[in-house]
């Protein structure tokens, strides 16, 4: 999966919870609670969302390195390519 699918495939996941999210507004490199409406319970709703899409796991202690959607690719990026190598996609 490269890096234009993952975020196409967070962008979903986040409109899942935010149907209101124009995606073309997003600047990916700003704290996308920042840009988004989004309350605690819908942000962890966003993670659990990005867990199930990706099949990763996703532990709380990673949550604060979740901030703006290039971070939420790259995140996701590196762990599927540890998943993809054999390793611990936790």
């Amino acid at each position: 999966m490269n890096l234009k699918d993952i975020r196409t495939d967070v962008l979903a996941a986040l409109h899942s919870i935010a149907p209101e999210v124009d995606a073309d507004e997003l600047r990916p490199d700003r704290p996308l609670r920042d840009q988004v409406d989004l309350d605690s319970m819908d942000w962890l709703n966003v993670i659990v969302g990005l867990h199930h899409r990706f099949d990763v796991d996703i532990p709380e202690a990673d949550y604060a390195r979740l901030v703006t959607l290039d971070d939420i690719v790259a995140y996701l990026a590196a762990r599927l390519r540890e998943r993809a190598m054999g390793g611990s996609p936790a």
